[in-house]
């Protein structure tokens, strides 16, 4: 049974998407950027550790949503504007996963939605 997962503690789907969605005890979390909820604005456009933190603050909400943790993720996939900025976000990201570190793939892209300098995908399982 799949059950889409939506939370108003997260930017809300800007097309035809949903911003998680649950199948047999697994979480697909769509790709999250910098938005912050409450303005509907990136919290910096110029700051990538500003930026992961909210991805990744966003990325809470929606676990959090469904039932789920950090500690329940299983994979992440991180996609950079700029892989220069790898040791940044990661500094950040380091600070959200301390333990159960799920596995992770990094890429430097041509483009994010709306200039991002970050977008990061989840998948937890239970």
């Amino acid at each position: 049974m799949k059950r889409i997962i939506n939370t108003d503690k997260a930017p809300g789907a800007v097309g035809p998407y949903s911003q998680a969605v649950e199948v047999n005890n697994t979480l697909y979390i769509s790709g999250q950027i910098p938005v912050n909820p409450e303005t509907g604005k990136f919290v910096s456009d110029t700051d990538v550790k500003e930026q992961t933190r909210q991805v990744l603050k966003n990325t809470g909400h929606i676990l959090d949503a469904a039932g789920y943790s950090f500690g329940d993720v299983v994979k992440s996939t991180v996609l950079l504007k700029n892989i220069g900025d790898f040791a940044a976000m990661n500094e950040v990201y380091a600070t959200f996963y301390t333990e159960s570190l799920p596995a992770r793939a990094a890429f430097e892209v041509a483009n994010l939605p709306m200039g991002a300098l970050v977008e990061i995908e989840t998948i937890a399982a239970k």
